[in-house]
């Protein structure tokens, strides 16, 4: 089981974004490869901290991790967040973590420099899902237009850095000589420059492909979640470059009938004064297809029936919500001289006298049961 990104920073969950970044220094220098050569259980610490601040510092991952937990980053599908970060990733954070004369790269414990792998910018898409698709889950297929790296394209070492991607200058401080580095700003970081550009390619060498994307949702997502498909954005110039992350928001096709709370569902059902009266049997329709129900003789409006784990599966996978039938009493508003005249014979009728007893619930007791 992974260890709570909280617990990882030694913080809790109130920290501010400040805290949050202060926390992530300290280990971030208490863990760094450079000061811990060699260090297996350094590095591995040095890569968690990345992964907890990267989540934790982004108020939108925050939220979602304080609702469901690592669960909200563990889809499946080609989906990560934070997840399997590589070294690359991390010293890219440090510039603005540690000021920018730490650049790309991070120096200072042990001379030891990381080029930077220039990654590509993100693509963010709308997918819309219906309930039995966010129910059940799905996988979806997508065209999206893309940059990519144009055939044939070359590059060569950037003059500016010599490949390293860094500039790296030495100070005199009060502390001694130390050695800091900025990124390149000829190659970006990337420490190469182009070389050759095929014909119908753009300067940096780079064309417009439509790509078909497969997408695989998990069960239980809501509105507004956004899912990451890990490589599937637009890639970068350069021949050790990485590809931007293709971003999927979530969005919910409201259902004609059903309305979703969290991972209940709810359904109003109407019945006439006879059905009620008498009792009847009902087909329902759910979110994994239609039901038959049972209404009792006498049912009053307002009764609740709850059919539970007929919700909407939890994202986090734990347990399924359930679906509350709201039962409600049609009256007529057009009687024929027959009906009339039975309901005038009516009047004063016990049976007709309201009489509710302590079994029939209140409208706050029918609310407090259906959040139950």
């Amino acid at each position: 089981m992974k260890t709570d990104y909280y617990e990882i920073l030694g913080i809790n969950k109130s920290a501010t974004k400040a805290e949050i970044k202060k926390a992530y220094r300290k280990k971030a220098l208490q863990h760094h490869p450079d000061k811990n050569p060699g260090d297996k259980v350094a590095e591995e610490k040095f890569k968690e901290a990345a992964e907890a601040y990267e989540i934790l510092s982004d108020e939108n991952k925050k939220a979602r991790y304080d609702q469901y937990g690592h669960a909200a980053f563990e889809n499946g599908g080609g989906f990560s967040q934070g997840g399997g970060m590589n070294m690359e990733d991390i010293f890219s954070h440090f510039g603005d973590i540690f000021g920018g004369h730490f650049g790309g790269g991070f120096s200072g414990f042990g001379g030891g420099r990381h080029q930077v792998r220039v990654k590509g910018s993100n693509l963010r898409i709308r997918l819309k899902l219906d309930l039995k698709e966010i129910t059940k889950g799905v996988t979806k297929k997508v065209k999206v237009r893309r940059k990519v790296q144009a055939p044939g394209v070359t590059y060569k070492s950037c003059t500016t850095c010599n490949g390293s991607g860094q500039i790296t200058q030495i100070k005199n401080t009060i502390l001694g000589r130390m050695q800091t580095a900025t990124t390149c700003t000829t190659c970006g970081g990337s420490g190469q420059i182009i070389d050759k550009r095929p014909k119908g390619a753009d300067s940096q060498g780079m064309n417009v492909n439509e790509e078909q994307v497969e997408i695989t949702i998990p069960a239980g997502v809501m509105d507004g979640v956004q899912l990451k498909v890990s490589g599937k954005g637009n890639e970068a110039p350069g021949a050790n470059s990485i590809p931007g992350d293709l971003l999927v928001v979530i969005q919910e096709i409201e259902h004609e009938t059903l309305k979703r709370e969290g991972n209940n569902v709810h359904y109003q059902l109407y019945i006439s004064y006879p059905e009620a009266a008498l009792g009847t049997n009902k087909e329902i329709e759910t979110v994994t297809g239609k039901v038959k129900i049972k209404i009792e003789n006498g049912t009053q409006s307002g009764k609740i029936y709850r059919l539970r784990g007929k919700g909407i599966p939890s994202l986090d996978r734990y347990g399924t919500g359930d679906m509350l039938i709201h039962v409600n009493v049609w009256t007529p508003k057009h009687l024929s001289k027959e009906q009339k005249k039975f309901f005038e014979n009516m009047m004063g009728d016990e049976n007709f006298t309201p009489n509710p007893s302590r079994n029939d619930s209140s409208f706050f007791d029918r609310i407090r049961d259906m959040f139950s």
